[in-house]
């Protein structure tokens, strides 16, 4: 919402705050001021000049030498514009030395041509006024004396302007009325609606020989108010309207439809100007449309309606979707001489599904779903009739139709003086909070006592749709009181040790999504059942007031989202995933947690430790796979966990199969393994128990990467450290042997590198085979062995070719070793 402190003065002309003050209030009153800019800032340098006398330019035929009377002195202006006026009319004129932020222009001396120009003639584009302009403005004979201020003429063109966010419930706060009267009570100065005196000028005629209205929907319209305006002239609207629309972001059409855009940015009221002579019948009938019943809107679009849609209709057919935007053919044009206004109140929730449902937003709309005044469509559609006599040159045809539904009984909500300083935690003087109330423009008694202290009757006021409550009723008086004042009282806690892995989550983050993983965003909020299946620990906050009965506990593990969005996923066809989350869990804190500067204490809160972590899914087939498509295993999960921790830390992690009571109890006995950094554990992976994939009813297999990031981040990530290409080739052996199943890889890799020595410079792992000629429960493990002189790497000028013997020495060592683990392969 765009407010102009220009229109707030005019509402409130006690009003001597600064635009800062002023800006700084609304905030504090919850009308938060986003943006603050300045409206025509080039106009307030700007002079009213007389034009005395009009020459050729000497060299450039477009171009000519005006010479301007600024009240002082005569001064020689260049100018191309084609509509300068003859000797004796006004113009403006931007002095030497004034500044045009919109044409981004210091005028300065300047020779155009040979011939110097003092100053700048200037159009409404160049002073910032209007958005384009066909040549300079131009004022009519006697409009003003030269030499005075344009803004002194017209102060409409220049302005301080505030972008404010309205919430939902201030429905008051789309009209300037509303913020006016929030300012007023907040600064204790008067406030004033706008000018409503009577038209100017009446006719005649009699409207009830002119139109009828009936309203067969009185709950979706309580109210249609209904006037006519004869003989009006179509045209242009004065400079301070035009000014003021485009200063508040509306484009102005012509001065009927202006009219009511003024309105609706002052009342925050919309009003609709039918062309009278296409009402059809005379005659306005307000109800639901048929289903499917064609109509056409202002922008040009043929709509088909629904029976839920509301319509202003004439005798023939619809004239207006109500509420949300006018037809087609019923607009005001040049020929319109007879104006027929509407002014009404429609149920908010009507017009919310009729903009939704035909994907219509317009400022009408936008303001009648939040709720407007009910009472104010009278009132405004008289200062309507008063402004197009005005502005128009029309009559105004006396009187209005209005047409009501029984008028529903405002709320009375009593508000209790105890009540308030409960929810305050201070005491306040009652009479100030009573006073705060009238302020605002609520219906309040007299304070009155009762055995439960003072209280006052509240009579709920019509443009504050959103106050039916005490406790809004409290909320208004803090508003006006300051939120400032409230006493703050700190919660006793023990906070939680400060979290450091900031820059490790998202290191995490970027090299899961180079390792081929989606990132998936999941709630933190899970139900117990959902950590209960996948065997996590046990919640420790539970949510008051949770989104749902499946989001009621925050959670300990990471995977009930994960599995969740697999299960989503291959219920509408999609069997493959590879995701992976990075978050806190509430986990209960430990004794490491707790404050060491004083002894914990039974009434202290303690907030649950939130453990940054990272988990992995991975479902369905491996990617890039030709040919017939395999099942991700253990395996793919086992890479990802080892290279995710290695980019990680820099260290080379070790793995080694869970047994026991080791073993996570949401993992597959065969393949739930343990990862671990010099010592540290960091993390599990593993395939998802059959249990828990029936329990969740994921679908199928998934295998699972699970890390606990402060752990990784313990371990350090140190500085890496390079080492030169060696220049002296290796010499590679390889052996094989025959193991139990049950025998980890690792094992037999760690002995291989102790019976190796310092001259062994890798092991890999290159050949797995299991079959009948290798026996049940057993399987074939083949290594190859590289051998280099460890000074190849950091010494190349010291080092040496190993010779044949060298290395046939170190590996007998090491197929002595294996075979103490299986049966050597030759």
């Amino acid at each position: 919402m765009r407010v102009s402190v220009r229109l707030l003065r005019e509402l409130c002309p006690a009003l001597t705050a600064s635009p800062t003050q002023i800006g700084e209030r609304l905030s504090a009153l919850g009308l938060e001021v986003e943006r603050e800019h300045t409206f025509g800032q080039g106009a307030a340098a700007v002079v009213v000049a007389e034009v005395r006398k009009i020459e050729p330019h000497p060299s450039r035929e477009k171009l000519r030498l005006v010479t301007v009377f600024t009240g002082t002195a005569e001064q020689r202006v260049v100018c191309g514009a084609a509509n300068v006026p003859d000797p004796g009319g006004l113009v403006l004129l931007a002095p030497l030395g004034s500044k045009l932020p919109e044409a981004n222009l210091v005028i300065e001396p300047r020779a155009i041509g040979g011939v110097e120009s003092a100053g700048m003639l200037c159009s409404e584009s160049e002073l910032g006024l209007a958005e384009e302009s066909d040549g300079i403005v131009v004022l009519a004979p006697g409009a003003a004396k030269p030499g005075s201020r344009y803004t002194d003429l017209v102060p409409t063109a220049h302005d301080t302007l505030f972008e404010i966010g309205v919430t939902p419930n201030r429905p008051d706060a789309l009209g300037h009325v509303g913020v006016a009267r929030d300012l007023a009570a907040s600064f204790g100065v008067p406030f004033t609606l706008p000018n409503g005196a009577r038209p100017a000028r009446e006719s005649d005629l009699r409207l009830e020989s002119l139109l009828s209205v009936e309203v067969k929907e009185p709950e979706r319209c309580p109210f249609y108010g209904a006037a006519i305006v004869d003989d009006v002239q179509i045209g242009p609207s004065p400079a301070w309207l035009r000014y003021r629309l485009q200063a508040l972001g509306i484009r102005p059409i012509s001065n009927v439809v202006d009219v009511t855009n003024l309105l609706l940015l002052e009342y925050g009221q919309p009003l609709h100007a039918f062309d009278y002579a296409l009402v059809r019948g005379a005659k306005i009938v307000v109800r639901r449309a048929a289903e499917g019943e064609p109509f056409s809107t202002l922008d040009g679009v043929a709509r088909k309606l629904s029976a839920d849609d509301l319509v202003i209709c004439d005798a023939e057919g619809p004239s207006a979707l109500a509420g949300v935007m006018g037809g087609k053919d019923s607009e005001i044009r040049s020929t319109t001489r007879r104006v027929l206004l509407e002014s009404a109140y429609f149920q908010p929730r009507g017009i919310r599904r009729t903009s939704r449902r035909h994907g219509l937003s317009t400022e009408s709309s936008h303001r009648f779903e939040r709720g407007v005044d009910s009472a104010a469509p009278p009132a405004v559609l008289e200062r309507a009739k008063a402004l197009l006599v005005e502005l128009a040159g029309g009559t105004a045809v006396p009187g209005a139709i209005h047409v009501k539904a029984p008028e529903a009984k405002r709320p009375r909500v009593t508000l209790r003086s105890r009540r308030l300083d409960a929810i305050l935690g201070a005491e306040v003087p009652f009479g100030e909070a009573r006073d705060a109330l009238v302020r605002l423009g609520f219906g309040v008694s007299e304070v009155r006592s009762t055995e439960a202290g003072p209280v006052v009757d509240v009579e709920a006021a019509s443009f504050r749709p959103d106050v039916t409550r005490e406790i809004d009723l409290i909320e208004e008086v803090f508003r006006l009181r300051g939120f400032d004042r409230i006493p703050t009282v700190l919660p006793s806690i023990l906070p939680q040790p400060p979290r450091t892995c900031g820059k490790l989550e998202r290191d995490t983050i970027r090299e899961a999504s180079n390792l081929g993983l989606s990132e998936a965003v999941t709630y933190s909020f899970v139900s117990e059942k959902e950590l209960a299946a996948v065997h996590a620990p046990p919640p420790v906050v539970t949510l008051q007031n949770p989104l749902s009965e499946d989001r009621r506990v925050m959670r300990t593990s990471l995977l009930p989202g994960l599995l969740d969005v697999v299960k989503r996923a291959r219920r509408r066809g999609e069997r493959d995933a590879r995701l992976f989350g990075v978050g806190a869990r509430f986990l209960a804190p430990g004794d490491a947690s707790a404050s060491a500067a004083r002894p914990r204490q039974p009434e202290d809160r303690v907030l649950p430790e939130e453990r940054p972590s990272f988990a992995a899914v991975l479902a369905g087939a491996r990617p890039g796979h030709l040919g017939k498509p395999e099942e991700q295993d253990v395996f793919d999960a086992k890479g990802l966990a080892v290279e995710l921790v290695e980019r990680l830390t820099g260290r080379t992690p070790h793995v080694v199969a869970a047994r026991g009571d080791a073993r996570p109890a949401h993992l597959h006995p065969r393949g739930a393994a343990l990862v671990s950094v010099e010592g540290t554990h960091v993390g599990t992976f593993g395939p998802l128990h059959p249990d828990v994939v029936d329990a969740l009813d994921v679908g199928g297999p998934v295998q699972v990467v699970e890390l606990d990031l402060a752990a990784v981040e313990s371990v350090g990530n140190p500085t890496p450290k390079y080492r030169p290409i060696p220049r002296l080739p290796g010499t590679a052996r390889d052996v094989a042997v025959i193991v139990r199943e049950d025998l980890p890889a690792a094992d037999v890799e760690r002995a291989i590198l102790a019976a190796a020595g310092e001259l062994c410079e890798s092991v890999e792992l290159f050949d797995v085979f299991s079959g009948k000629s290798i026996g049940d429960g057993a399987r074939s493990l083949a290594y190859r062995v590289v051998y280099r002189d460890p000074k190849a790497s950091t010494d190349p000028d010291h080092a040496r070719t190993l010779t044949d013997d060298e290395v046939e020495r170190h590996h007998e060592r090491v197929r002595a070793a294996v075979k103490q683990l299986g049966e050597l392969r030759e």
